[in-house]
C-alpha cells in the first residue's frame, strides 16, 4: 500500500501481517478520491475540510486525506492489532500534526457527543462482520458532528468488490463515505 497523491505521494504505509484487518487497497482509494475530486456533486476544499476516519485500520484513508492537505483528521480506531501500525504511518510522515487518534470502541458509547469537531468527510469502512452499522449510521445521522445536513442516500460503484454510499449534502461540502453496505436514509 502507498500514498497516491498529495504531499507524501509514493510512501509506503504499513500493513498488518494478520487477516483480521483488511486494509483499503490503493485500486478502491484511488476511485474514492476520483469521485471526491472530480464528481460534479460535491465541491470538496480539502484545505479546508475536517476529515472523522471511523475503524481506520492502518489510516491509509486519513493520511491520504493529510498528504492532500486537508485541515484535520481524526482516527478512530480500537483493535490493538493495528494501533501501533497506525501510529507509525502517521509518525513516518514527520511534519505533519493536524490529526488526533482516538483508541475506543465507537460502539461502546456514543462517541460522537465527545467530538469537539465539525466534519466535511465522514468514511468509514468497517469490519465485513459488523452488524451494529444502521444503528451507528443513525447515530451520525443524528449527531452534530456533521458540517452540514444530510437529505438522501445515493451509491456508486467503486470497483468490482465494493460499493461507497454518501449521502448528498444541502451545502456545497460534506461527504459520507461508508463501504460494503447497504444505502441507508438518514
Amino acid at each position: 500500500m502507498r500514498i497516491i497523491s498529495g504531499s507524501f505521494r509514493g510512501k509506503k504505509i504499513l500493513e498488518p501481517k494478520d487477516n483480521k484487518t483488511r486494509p483499503l487497497k490503493d485500486l478502491t482509494k484511488e476511485s474514492i478520491f476520483n469521485i471526491i475530486m472530480h464528481s460534479n456533486k460535491f465541491k470538496i476544499s480539502f484545505t479546508k475540510s475536517c476529515v472523522l476516519d471511523l475503524f481506520s485500520g492502518v489510516g491509509s484513508f486519513g493520511i491520504e486525506c493529510l498528504s492532500r492537505g486537508v485541515k484535520k483528521v481524526i482516527f478512530i480506531e480500537n483493535y490493538q492489532g493495528v494501533i501501533h501500525l497506525l501510529k507509525k504511518n502517521l509518525l513516518a510522515l514527520k511534519t505533519i500534526k493536524n490529526y488526533e487518534i482516538i483508541e475506543k470502541d465507537i460502539y461502546s458509547e456514543n462517541i460522537f457527543l465527545k467530538l469537539n469537531n465539525k466534519f466535511d468527510i465522514i468514511f468509514l469502512d468497517p469490519p465485513y462482520k459488523d452488524k451494529s452499522l444502521e444503528k451507528l449510521l443513525n447515530e451520525i445521522g443524528f449527531s452534530s458532528i456533521k458540517r452540514y445536513d444530510w437529505r438522501n442516500t445515493e451509491h456508486a460503484n467503486i470497483d468490482d468488490h465494493s460499493q461507497a454510499y454518501y449521502p448528498h449534502m444541502d451545502k456545497e461540502n460534506g461527504l459520507l463515505i461508508s463501504l460494503n453496505i447497504e444505502a441507508h436514509k438518514l
